[in-house]
């Protein structure tokens, strides 16, 4: 049976809120002057992050939260934010008693924009239910509208990876220069997931090669050490030749690349 909250005038009630990161880690934080464990989670005292008022409906319009607080809290840092790494983390909200540690879940979301001054931060949340409003009906493309890799392309992610070490970067941090032979033209529009460093779990889109250097899609903000573990995946540009050619998988090709575009009926017939 579930508990009734807030049912007398005195609770030993908290409120908490998890957030899971794409690169496996899961942070916990409650509104409690301890730490606090449960559901197999150790969720620290963070008193200074505000919570807004949950807005939940039974309609299908997606329900809205946002989350706001100080960035004084050891498990925060301004540099992770920037880097990246709460970008698309799922996050939890509910509710704990902090002296049973029976707790109940009133919200879950995804982390949306987020943006971070000298001492604080704000980010929006947004519902499962927003999943609701993207059309799943698939569109015709001359190119390939399966994730490289992914399920619908069918091949194997193992295959096209390689780890390697990165030997420095350029003095903007827009390339990195890795061991030699590593960096293949098939790199471009691939991507390179930091194995360990300040920048472990992160990763950076590749594009362009030149020669043993790998122009990021993005500068880094932070200093790479020499003989920093990266893992690279080629890419693909989702062309047809590519995927016959390249990898030999037209059979699961997902576009039409003979299909006739829109200004095909505007086009005119050449004279004579």
């Amino acid at each position: 049976m579930s508990r009734l909250w807030f049912a007398t005038a005195l609770e030993t009630v908290a409120t908490f809120w998890r957030v899971l990161r794409r690169d496996g880690v899961t942070i916990g934080f409650v509104t409690h002057d301890r730490d606090l464990w449960f559901d197999g989670v150790r969720h620290r005292a963070a008193p200074g992050m505000i919570p807004s008022a949950l807005r939940c409906s039974a309609g299908l319009e997606a329900d809205s939260a946002d989350l706001q607080g100080a960035l004084t809290h050891d498990a925060l840092a301004a540099a992770d934010l920037a880097a990246g790494r709460f970008d698309g983390a799922a996050v939890r909200f509910g509710l704990v008693d902090w002296q049973s540690g029976e707790s109940t879940l009133l919200y879950a979301g995804t982390i949306g924009p987020m943006t971070a001054g000298q001492d604080r931060f704000e980010a929006a949340v947004e519902s499962s239910k927003a999943a609701l409003h993207r059309d799943p009906v698939p569109r015709t493309s001359p190119v390939c509208r399966a994730r490289f890799c992914g399920p619908a392309c069918g091949l194997a992610a193992a295959r096209f990876e390689t780890r390697v070490l990165v030997l420095g970067s350029t003095p903007d941090g827009g390339a990195v220069r890795v061991t030699a032979g590593a960096a293949q033209p098939g790199h471009v529009g691939g991507r390179l997931c930091w194995l360990d460093g300040p920048l472990a779990g992160c990763r950076s889109g590749i594009a362009a090669v030149q020669g043993a250097l790998l122009v990021l899609d993005r500068p880094l903000d932070v200093t790479v050490p020499s003989g920093t573990a990266v893992r690279l995946r080629e890419g693909c540009d989702g062309s047809i030749a590519t995927c016959a050619g390249r990898f030999g998988n037209a059979v699961n090709f997902r576009g039409e690349p003979s299909l006739p575009g829109n200004d095909f009926v505007l086009r005119s017939g050449a004279a004579g």
